[in-house]
């Protein structure tokens, strides 16, 4: 164990998939090598609230309708920290993400800082994307240098890929030199997630076995993929609606089909990026809600050329990854340690961000 101090830390996620949960993680961290995880706690949320929050999606100014959503998020956030019964030093807030235009210098996370510091009588770090934006990073992915103090690399296993699928999904590579590749990759759940709800009513395509039954329309899949997006090599990131174009073409087809495509469409693009940048080396270990899709992680099994699995392989617990990593970053927020690279975001020089509310 490292000799620095150990905090305890709670981090807090709610993605962009909507997926009707706020995951609460427990750790103990020197916000440097060591991290042991402690606990983990799923606290569930009716889906009118999903309604609330994606009716802000896309907006860049505060109205009636973000301060509602706001107050809401920030509510189910007190109530799930007072749910899980943990105590810690510090919760690393991530909030929830409704807006990300770094080519604006844009990114929103809503959630107060200071209310759930108040409520639940712990210092919270929050905000923490924003001063990497500002400073001309892409503000995602946020968690490749928790990933790396987590993953062991060695001669045997020469380089890792931690593959997050969440409404977006993103990539970590890490390899024996132990610098960091990070980036977003393309359509997580998302598309398939928004087409499932607007069809049928369900929040997801359990297991994908709607999508199984489907044709894949290749030629759609091919079309999506002709986006500068899939064209700009590297460090890069995405908000959830980044492939918004797709829908005019996938509402003419069945939910089959439309399941099937938009599931093609994101095991495409994972495939791209592990060929045309990570000249298809590393295994992946996949976390985030994706891979509880069984037909997904078939097809990139199948897919990538070193294979894939889910992260427990690794000992790891592949629904509490993210939250963990914003524990993680909480304490390094705390430390004035970096929270993002160049490698990972694109920022000029490392750089560490989030803003504390200290109780």
């Amino acid at each position: 164990m490292s000799e620095a101090k150990v905090y305890r830390a709670i981090g807090l996620m709610s993605g962009t998939a909507l997926d009707g949960e706020i995951d609460i993680a427990l750790i103990e961290t020197d916000g440097r090598s060591f991290v042991k995880p402690l606990d983990f706690y799923a606290h569930p949320y009716d889906i009118s609230v999903r309604d609330v929050v994606r009716g802000c999606f896309g907006k860049r100014s505060e109205d009636e309708q973000t301060r509602k959503a706001e107050e809401l998020v920030t509510h189910l956030h007190v109530q799930a920290v007072k749910s899980s019964g943990f105590k810690a030093d510090v919760i690393g807030f991530h909030g929830q993400t409704i807006t990300h235009a770094p080519e604006d210098s844009f990114t929103w996370q809503l959630g107060d800082g200071a209310i759930l510091s108040r409520e639940t009588g712990i210092s919270v770090v929050n905000d923490m994307r924003s001063a990497d934006v500002k400073a001309g990073g892409e503000g995602a992915p946020l968690l490749p240098l928790y990933h790396k103090a987590r993953v062991k690399v060695s001669d045997e296993v020469p380089s890792v890929a931690i593959l997050n699928i969440g409404g977006v999904a993103n990539i970590t590579y890490i390899d024996l030199s132990g610098d960091l590749l990070a980036f977003d990759c393309g359509a997580g759940n998302a598309l398939m997630d928004d087409f499932m709800r607007e069809h049928t009513g369900e929040a997801f395509d359990r297991n994908g076995e709607i999508a199984l039954k489907g044709r894949v329309r290749s030629d759609f899949v091919d079309k999506w993929l002709d986006h500068p997006f899939f064209y700009k090599m590297g460090v890069k990131s995405a908000d959830r609606n980044e492939w918004s174009y797709v829908e005019h073409d996938v509402q003419s087809l069945s939910l089959e089909d439309g399941l099937a495509t938009l599931m093609a469409f994101t095991v495409a693009a994972i495939k791209k990026a592990d060929v045309d940048v990570l000249k298809n080396s590393p295994h992946f270990y996949v976390c985030g809600g994706g891979r509880h899709n069984k037909a997904l992680m078939h097809a990139l099994d199948s897919s990538l050329a070193g294979g894939a699995e889910h992260v427990e392989v690794l000992g790891w617990n592949g629904d509490a990854t993210e939250a963990e990593g914003f524990a993680y970053l909480a304490v390094r927020s705390l430390l004035g340690l970096p929270l993002s690279l160049p490698s990972t975001t694109g920022v000029s020089k490392p750089i560490t961000g989030g803003v504390h509310h200290i109780f």
